[in-house]
């Protein structure tokens, strides 16, 4: 997925709001494929999760944000 306002292809905190708000089932894998090898870039997510965290329709945030808790929890 190419990110909107974004020339390049690193998980940035923008490309990742944007994979998580926008991307498809494929981004989704391609990032979670990413962030199982980068314990630095699952945390990138869950700060990304974080700034949407109160809005409860906010629901790929919520998706993420619970992902990224696991995850770094089991490490």
């Amino acid at each position: 997925m190419l990110h909107r306002h974004l020339n390049h292809q690193r998980y940035t905190l923008a490309a990742i709001d944007d994979v998580i708000s926008r991307g498809s089932m494929e981004d989704w894998l391609e990032m979670r494929r990413a962030v199982l090898g980068d314990r630095a870039l699952l945390e990138k997510v869950e700060r990304v999760c974080r700034a949407h965290i109160a809005d409860p329709y906010a629901q790929r945030h919520h998706f993420w944000m619970n992902y990224a808790k696991k995850h770094l929890e089991a490490a």
